[in-house]
């Protein structure tokens, strides 16, 4: 993990609407005390889990992931900091030596592989970023897999960044292995000066057409994944990129957290800043692991979650064995998820939808995202939020929507949500709307002829969808007079 790349945090704060001339209406829908949804980021022992054994649902035929042999790839990777001066420095031969390695082992295994030299923005003399794909898949889904395999000057690197690079690469030859028909294509990447600036993975992306950045649906990033204190930590977890990777741990009953302290400090970054959805997993560097989080993981409250980070001690001795194997299984269930099961016959919907409830802020909805929340006039239909469209009595459209992909597998998709429909309107005329779209396409109309007395599940049809990532939109429209409001909760993709 570098510690030059800048830190990123947004919060956005809603506290009153925007002037209206609806008159009483939109003080009725806005009449309450302190409205805040802001959305809060938090800017060896392991947690007490019964067993690591996830159920066949969540597994869905991706293999589980020998992490002794990922250790094997440590011990190699120690062994070349060993002979050229005790660390793997992008600038030094221990570098080109952990490049050459990987390359090798890669080749062997069938991957066209390419050494991509960095020829602007990286430090002098820096080694390559290798980029390794498997030769199947439609090339224009891409997702892509990558880590630093460039460590400090201090020591040889074993958490950071053996750790996320090793995982890679047997995840990378596993996946050679079993050979499985590919619906999407398989992308890997070890990146070279990420510790000077995330100079590797910026100039790889710099260097793409704007084409072939599209084709590039998702990246995920594995930085330091074995940290001895660590804790469980994923990178936007309530983005639908994240979903796969949330859902195998919260399988193995970890309840991970969102990534803050890696945000904006590894090279996923350098995806983000292109606009290509990212996730990965991290076990944490020099932030302190909280009492809460020694109480749900095991480990010691008040100390670095790795204690090593750019030290001399970060070695083989350094490396938590549990953790990198819970890794190194939720990276292959997340490649299955994103580019196997979808032609294999896989149906597994969880997660499809990311903050389906509302309660974890906003994120990944986007558009008129003021609109979710807690407030008094309406209520949840389960815990406490829930996205309130329209309602103001005047002419207005607000829109919600996330990106959402439908397994390949499913021969039924649906889209399940609970809608409550409020209006001061009387009669079947419809003067105010409601529209379910995917990518622009309306699947769902109701109106103010269609308000109860509460929530009502409705649902529409994504079959047609499968094996596509579609954009998902929930949208309220009123006209100019006699308000009507649309309350969204509880939003799901089901297999049937």
């Amino acid at each position: 993990m570098s510690l030059l790349a800048a830190w990123t945090c947004a919060c956005h704060e809603w506290l009153t609407p925007p002037p209206s001339p609806g008159g009483d209406k939109v003080i009725r829908r806005f009449a309450v005390a302190s409205v805040s949804l802001a959305v809060v980021l938090g800017c060896g022992t392991l947690p007490a889990v019964a067993a690591d054994s996830v159920p066949a649902a969540v597994t869905a035929a991706a293999p589980d992931v020998d992490v002794t042999k990922v250790k094997g790839h440590l011990n190699e990777l120690s062994a070349i900091a060993g002979r050229n001066g005790g660390n793997r420095r992008s600038t030094g031969q221990g570098y080109r030596d952990s490049v050459a390695y990987v390359k090798g082992r890669l080749q062997a295994a069938g991957y066209t592989v390419t050494e991509q030299p960095c020829t602007s923005g990286c430090t002098s003399g820096a080694g390559p970023n290798l980029i390794a794909e498997w030769p199947q898949g439609d090339a224009a889904n891409v997702y892509m897999f990558g880590a630093h395999l460039d460590g400090v000057s201090a020591g040889p690197g074993m958490n950071d960044n053996g750790s996320g690079s090793a995982a890679l690469l047997e995840n990378a030859l596993t996946l050679a292995q079993q050979n499985p028909t590919l619906r999407n294509r398989v992308r890997f990447a070890w990146w070279t000066d990420e510790e000077q600036g995330l100079n590797g993975s910026d100039f790889y992306v710099r260097s793409l057409s704007s084409a072939d950045r599209a084709k590039i649906k998702a990246y995920y990033n594995f930085d330091m994944i074995a940290s001895t204190n660590g804790g469980y930590f994923v990178n936007h977890i309530t983005s639908s990129a994240a979903a796969p990777m949330k859902a195998y741990w919260d399988s193995l009953g970890l309840r991970p957290e969102e990534n803050t302290e890696g945000a904006g400090r590894s090279d996923d970054y350098s995806f983000e800043q292109y606009g290509i959805p990212t996730s990965g997993y991290a076990m944490g560097a020099s932030a302190r692991k909280t009492s809460a989080q020694a109480s749900k993981w095991g480990g010691t409250a008040g100390s670095a979650y790795d204690p090593c980070y750019h030290r001399s001690c970060d070695t083989l001795t350094n490396i938590n064995t549990t953790g990198l194997d819970r890794a190194s299984d939720g990276i292959a269930y997340t490649i299955w998820q994103r580019a196997v099961l979808a032609e294999t016959g896989g149906c597994d919907t969880a997660g499809a939808v990311a903050n389906g409830g509302f309660e974890s802020g906003t994120a990944p909805w986007t558009g008129d995202t003021g609109s979710i929340g807690a407030r008094s006039g309406q209520s949840a239909h389960t815990g406490t939020r829930f996205a309130w469209l329209a309602g103001y009595g005047s002419t207005r459209t607000e829109s919600i929507s996330q990106t959402v992909t439908v397994p390949a597998g499913c021969t039924r998709a649906t889209l399940n949500y609970w809608l409550r429909i409020d209006t001061d309107e009387s009669g079947s005329t419809p003067y105010d709307r409601f529209t379910v779209k995917a990518d622009g396409t309306t699947l769902a109309t109701l109106s103010n002829a269609d308000a109860g007395s509460g929530y009502v599940q409705r649902s529409v049809d994504l079959t047609a969808y499968a094996g596509r990532t579609v954009t998902l939109a929930f949208t309220g429209t009123e006209d100019s007079s006699l308000q009507t409001g649309f309350v969204v909760d509880d939003v799901s993709l089901q297999s049937g």
